[in-house]
């Protein structure tokens, strides 16, 4: 893995300096030309340029002499002499001219067009050649530009000439580009340790946590992509780690819970063997009892097992929630007038028709009126409210009793959990009707809460959307 990051990073610097050393290199041979051949040297590049465009227009010079007439006064231009390059100044003349007489000659040697007016004896001579500028139309000469004033000992530059400053030029852009490629592929090999780094690391804590180390984590300083996939890691091994103490928890409660109903069985049923007890629907009816109780926690085990799996399946009608409220506040009746206990409703009869599974829903009612009714003093009152709007309808069943502890509540809704402190359920039961619960309202699209009155006791608020 680093070394196709490296020579990737090696592909990119080298497409990189190559294509810029390509352009560099067209380019330099194209602006010394210019500047060597084309005017560049004398500052008439400009002047060149238009008198080629207005030639390749008209194609005769007698149209392009405005272009001279103008530029009266052309500053001086720029030329190598035998002491340097000078701006306007004669080198080793010592006096600055302000004006150059410009001078356009045909092929054939005669002057077309001068900025000083025409004199009808004036020639290129061979001299006068080696200093003009020619002026080209599809790659041919036309003619020529000649600025006046330049010394005799200017230099004049060759064909030659111009090879070598380009090649000396090419050797100074390729020795530069050697050394950025050297200092970026050093940068690339930098640069490929610190990406390799982190993910070498998050690649050992996968593997660890794949072998069953689920303690494994990885550091995380920043906020890069690294980063983030770093920390999606741990929130993923947080979540296995998480995941793994309840199915340990779960099948020690599972184990539990199917211990004390077998040991009653098996002593009920060694007492019968013994003789201690007589054979008789008296002493059958514990290990019947006991033998209900293990059917409830298996059903209720699959039933969480298809929710968890997604194949629950729902017979959904159209019902109304205060109707199926009503019906299984009726089967409770009997036990809430044994300990004194009524129910207050404020229930909505306009409430909206909800398509749902009636038999699930009345489910989840039966898990909440029974431990509202095993949590409540004898005497109190058990207060049941439907409220709807616009996007769902809801149940809020509040009971009078103890209440849930703060640090419990993130909890109660687990499965066999089962409160230490001031709401003790009985020992019927199998610790899974909340669980279930909450997973038939999320089977519907709903959900259930608990939380906490602020004048006592708890409430459950079951929501289900109106679809």
């Amino acid at each position: 893995m680093r070394l196709r990051l490296f020579l990737s990073f090696a592909l990119i610097v080298l497409i990189a300096v190559g294509s810029v050393v390509l352009l560099v290199r067209q380019n330099i041979a194209r602006e010394v030309r210019n500047f060597m051949f084309r005017g560049g040297v004398l500052g008439l590049e400009n002047i060149v340029t238009r008198l080629e465009t207005c030639y390749s227009e008209s194609v005769a010079w007698e149209d392009c002499t405005e272009i001279l007439e103008t530029k009266n006064a052309i500053p001086g231009g720029r030329y190598w002499g035998t002491h340097g390059q000078g701006t306007g100044e004669i080198m080793g003349g010592g006096k600055e001219m302000t004006t150059h007489r410009l001078q356009i000659f045909g092929l054939d040697g005669e002057i077309v067009a001068s900025t000083q007016g025409l004199a009808s004896n004036e020639e290129l001579s061979e001299n006068a050649l080696q200093k003009a500028i020619p002026l080209l139309y599809q790659g041919e000469e036309v003619g020529y530009l000649l600025q006046e004033g330049i010394p005799d000992g200017a230099t004049v530059f060759t064909s030659q000439q111009e090879n070598n400053l380009v090649s000396q030029l090419n050797k100074s852009a390729l020795m530069a580009a050697s050394l950025a490629g050297g200092a970026a592929l050093i940068l690339a090999i930098l640069l490929a340790y610190s990406l390799l780094h982190p993910i070498k690391n998050l690649t050992q804590a996968a593997k660890k946590l794949g072998q069953g180390d689920l303690s494994q984590r990885v550091s995380v300083g920043g906020d890069t992509e690294l980063d983030t996939l770093g920390r999606v890691f741990n929130q993923m091994a947080d979540s296995l780690e998480d995941a793994e103490e309840r199915r340990k928890a779960l099948t020690a409660d599972i184990a539990h819970e199917l211990r004390t109903p077998l040991s009653v069985q098996q002593a009920h049923l060694e007492a019968l063997q013994d003789g201690i007890y007589k054979l008789s629907l008296e002493n059958l009816t514990p290990i019947a009892e006991q033998s209900h109780s293990l059917t409830r926690l298996v059903e209720d085990l699959r039933t969480l097992a298809l929710a968890d799996a997604g194949e629950l399946t729902l017979e959904r009608v159209e019902a109304n929630l205060s109707a199926l409220v009503h019906r299984a506040a009726t089967r409770f009746e009997p036990q809430a007038k044994a300990k004194g206990i009524t129910f207050d409703f404020s229930l909505d009869e306009d409430c909206p028709m909800l398509q749902i599974d009636p038999q699930r829903i009345e489910q989840i009612l039966n898990n909440l009126l029974d431990n509202a009714l095993r949590y409540s003093n004898e005497g109190e009152v058990i207060e049941l409210e439907i409220f709807y709007n616009i996007q769902q309808v809801g149940l809020a069943i509040h009971d009078k009793g103890p209440g849930i502890p703060d640090e419990e509540l993130p909890y109660i809704f687990d499965r066999f959990y089962k409160s230490d402190r001031s709401r003790i359920r009985s020992n019927r039961g199998t610790g899974l009707g909340l669980s279930i619960s909450r997973k038939l309202a999320e089977a519907h699209g709903g959900n259930l809460e608990a939380e906490n009155h602020p004048q006592g006791g708890a409430v459950f608020t079951l929501t289900l959307p109106l679809i």
